[in-house]
């Protein structure tokens, strides 16, 4: 089996400050990067969702609804071993087309020593100094105590235990922009509305188009967070025949944020003078827009509980049996209270804004261009974005409540057969059953206050009353291009209070979204696998074979609300729930086997060949299994007319995607010349059955009272065949021949590449496909890859121990990529640009007891930069500067 591994020498040795930054130091692995370092984990160029992850040998939950882990939920510190499994075998948990990320915390009998350990960091955020109220140094502790015991009657007990706990800042700052995208009609030149969309088959004759979003957002983040987790494990053996091993997870992260918005908020009016590309994409044009500013409160709760039971019982030298229970839950609550004030002809005072165009609440005129990191937007001159007077215009008060709960309960049963000799040297056999239950429930109420009469009186108490100095100097300094440094900010807390009166949500627990999600996932799987141990050719060969069975059931229940049409005035519509609406059930099931077959030949002492031949398959993400509909009802999208209303329902899951399966080989070499030198290679190709597009079924909803049919897109997996190469290198050395103190100088190096024909399409502005009549709607955009593929993946390291001090210097580099919007299968494609990252870390052992630590992250303030829906076409820009974590350590 291939495979790469990171062992701690000791308990909280991993070299990186989260687990996700650990991991991207092996062969092949990278990350999306954002402002707490590591976050997700693609491996060989493939995206999260194409990979599993394993703690202590079982699934876990996370709070996005997709099935890969949120790692910084657990503490580095407290973590033993972490592996990248990239082939498959018969007796691993399926989902890892890409691979497998196996994390196991110590067993305390097997490591064999007593051991007090105190863990202390202080860490350092480079934006913090930018905010007038500094959050200050953010700190880390961790304590580990891990003991045995030996009884009289041979009887031996392991205790291990595990606390951390956390608090620090995470500021941030950027340039975003409406997540729907529009093709806009290249013919026209309309000053005062919104541009008209153009179909895709006229676009394939050659109209011309050009791609909007529905608008761009200056953003200000001032954000905290804090953690809590307690890790336990015991393991007793009271004889040699039985083993029991208990452990228990828990973490509570908590995330607090200020928010600050300035919205050009419609950002497809009145768009003239443009310079397009070949693309759609524009490079310039002018346009007129409404201006608001936002202020949210946001606040998230996440909280994991897991853990099992594991009893191996050894009859014989020949015979084990082992049976394993586990449980997994994630129940992530995110709360915001948003309150939105917008820019009027008619100030405080009633006095004329300047720059106010035109309008009942007023527009301004902006020029747009993209020459620099971020685009420059230079608003009317006359217009001042930092006059808390001019946001006197049309309130909107929006509070949310969303919970993501994910709870997995499974058992499994195996037995092994060690046979005295021949081919084989294990037989084993297994069974697992398990269920998955994921729910995704938003509630949420959205009041808008009229600029007249009454309304107005409230708008103008509450901006004065929640005016606040701008809290961050030289906003997005940083990025080339941007043209605001600043603009009017008002108090989040403070201007929700004023409209609502409390601070109290005030939603409705007992609303159903059609939004919403309820899966429940049933898995069953049988496996047969056996390790054997020959000669072929005159070389000696080890390995495995195997086959895998999985039957998966899905049952997801849904909601269609019943809706009415409602006037907001000055020519534009919106959708509202009735109150009314209908249970919708769906089931869908798939089985699928599995065979693998791993060998290795040792061709010399120090030469390794591995092959590798096996099927595997990755689940789509469960919440992307529910029947959610996306029908636009919280009031941000004013339409022109029913159609366009109804246009914009989108399915945010399909109880019946199917896995994505593909048939995989794997061939490595690893040679090994002396004990300070590695050098290998691998060679992988993958062939996927199935690809994924948008397909169009009809659907039918009331509105008005009236059924209505609408062809609504839903993500499906289709038979189509792909194929992903790639190859893979990796090469360490030390150089303990040079005079010291050169001696302790080495690198570590590893590269891949792959390369597929893999084809994603965009939800809205892709290919669809009619679901009965197999008609296609041509693509206005091209379509992405697979999610998180990089074709060219890089990192390397070097390092210098000297006697008690080491330290190292890690760049990694990933290619750009696709990446999906996790469990909404509606949201449009996203493409994340190059990327390149530098940290340090350094390490002085002041006895054999006291350690000192120093790492510095993301040295190079590489920012995060995205594309939507296609390539090129700005989306957004991220940027969260520098970090510093200094730490002190005591072991007894």
């Amino acid at each position: 089996m291939i495979s790469d591994v990171l062992s701690a020498e000791d308990i909280g040795d991993l070299p990186a400050p989260s687990l996700a930054d650990a991991i991207e130091t092996l062969t092949g692995a990278a990350s999306t990067r954002d402002k707490t370092g590591a976050s997700e984990i693609s491996i060989r160029g493939l995206g999260a969702f194409l990979s599993s992850t394993q703690f202590n040998g079982r699934e876990i939950t996370n709070g996005s609804g997709d099935r890969s882990v949120n790692f910084n939920m657990f503490p580095a510190e407290l973590i033993n071993t972490v592996a990248i499994y990239k082939t498959q075998r018969a007796d691993l948990i399926e989902g890892g087309v890409a691979g497998t990320i196996g994390l196991e915390t110590v067993k305390p009998l097997d490591y064999g020593k007593r051991a007090l350990q105190f863990d202390g960091r202080g860490s350092w955020a480079e934006y913090d100094s930018k905010y007038r109220d500094k959050d200050g140094i953010g700190w880390r502790g961790t304590a580990s105590y891990i003991d045995q015991f030996e009884f009289a009657n041979g009887g031996k007990l392991g205790v291990s235990i595990g606390l951390q706990a956390l608090d620090g800042t995470d500021p941030e700052e950027s340039m975003t922009s409406g997540s729907t995208w529009y093709a806009c009609d290249g013919t026209q030149n309309v000053r005062n509305a919104n541009c008209a969309e153009v179909g895709a088959n006229a676009i394939a004759n050659g109209a011309p188009y050009y791609l909007v979003p529905s608008s761009r957002i200056y953003r200000l983040k001032q954000e905290r967070n804090d953690r809590q987790s307690e890790f336990a494990a015991v393991q007793w053996k009271p004889n040699d025949l039985l083993e029991v091993n208990v452990d228990y997870e828990h973490t509570d992260r908590n995330w607090h944020e200020n928010r600050s918005d300035l919205s050009l908020s419609n950002t497809r009016r009145g768009i003239v003078n443009r310079d397009v590309d070949a693309n759609g994409v524009l490079r310039s044009y002018s346009g007129n827009t409404s201006i608001d500013s936002t202020s949210t409160r946001y606040d998230r709760n996440e909280e994991y509980t897991g853990g099992g039971l594991n009893i191996i019982l050894r009859p014989s030298v020949a015979w084990e049996i082992a049976t394993d229970l586990s449980y997994s839950h994630t129940l992530r609550q995110d709360t915001q209270r948003m309150t939105r004030l917008r820019a009027n002809a008619r100030d405080v005072n009633n006095a004329v804004v300047p720059g106010i165009s035109s309008g009942a609440t007023g527009y301004v005129n902006y020029d747009w261009e993209k020459r620099g990191d971020v685009p420059s937007i230079a608003l009317d001159p006359a217009f001042d974005a930092g006059n808390w007077d001019a946001y006197t215009g049309a309130a909107r008060v929006t509070s949310e409540e969303e919970d993501n709960e994910h709870r997995i309960r499974a058992g499994r049963f195996d037995v092994s057969y060690l046979p005295e000799e021949g081919l084989f040297t294990k037989i084993g056999f297994g069974l697992r059953a398990s269920q998955a239950d994921y729910t995704y429930f938003d509630n949420t109420i959205t009041t808008d206050i009229a600029a007249s009469g009454a309304g107005r009186a409230q708008i103008v108490a509450a901006n004065r009353a929640c005016r606040a100095p701008f809290p961050q100097d030289d906003f997005l300094d940083a990025a080339s291009g941007n043209t605001l440094s600043s603009w009017a900010y008002f108090d989040p807390s403070c201007l929700y209070e004023a409209f609502r009166g409390s601070s109290d949500t005030g939603v409705d627990p007992n609303y159903r979204d059609p939004n919403n999600v309820d899966v429940v996932e049933k898995t069953k799987a049988l496996f047969l696998m056996a390790d054997y141990r020959s000669e072929l050719f005159g070389l000696p060969v080890s390995g495995n074979l195997g086959v895998r069975w999985v039957k998966t059931d899905v049952r997801s229940e849904g909601v269609r609300a019943e809706l009415e049409l409602i006037d907001n005035g000055a020519g534009t519509l919106r959708l509202q729930p009735t109150g009314a609406y209908q249970t919708l059930v769906a089931k869908a099931g798939n089985d699928k086997l599995l065979p693998s077959a791993n060998a290795a030949f040792e061709l010399r002492d120090n030469l390794l060949l591995r092959l590798a031949g096996y099927r595997a398959m990755s689940r789509p993400d469960i919440a992307a299994l529910g029947s959610g509909r996306n029908v636009n009802l919280t009031g941000t999208e004013n339409f022109t007319s029913l159609e366009e209303a109804l246009a914009g329902i989108t399915a945010t899951g399909n109880p019946e995607a199917k896995p994505l399966m593909s048939w995989n080989g794997d061939v490595s070499l690893e040679w090994y010349p002396n004990e300070d030198s590695m050098l290998a290679g691998a060679v992988y190709w993958k062939q996927f059955n199935g690809g994924t597009e948008t397909a169009l079924f009809d659907e039918t909803f009331v509105v008005d009272g009236q059924s209505v049919t609408v062809p609504v897109p839903r993500q499906v997996t289709t038979d189509k065949k792909s194929t992903l190469t790639g190859f893979e290198l990796s090469a360490a050395h030390r150089f303990s021949y040079l005079p010291k103190p050169l001696d302790g100088l080495g690198f570590k190096l590893s590269y891949n590449y792959a390369d597929t024909d893999y084809q994603t399409q965009d939800p809205r502005l892709g290919e669809q496909v009619d679901a009965v009549t197999g008609t296609v709607l041509p693509a206005i955009v091209g379509p992405a890859g697979l999610s998180g593929f990089s074709r060219h993946v890089l990192s390397g390291s070097i390092y210098w121990e000297l006697g008690r001090f080491d330290m190292q210097a890690i760049g990694k580099y990933r290619s750009r990529y696709y990446q999906d919007f996790t469990g909404n299968t509606a949201q449009q494609n996203r493409y994340y640009g190059d990327n390149t990252s530098v940290d340090f870390r350094a390490r002085y052992r002041v006895t054999k007891q006291l350690s000192l630590s120093l790492e510095l992250m993301n040295l190079t303030n590489e920012p995060r930069v995205a594309s939507q829906p296609v390539y090129g076409n700005f989306r957004e820009y991220v940027s969260y500067g520098r970090r510093a974590y200094f730490g002190v350590r005591y072991k007894f």
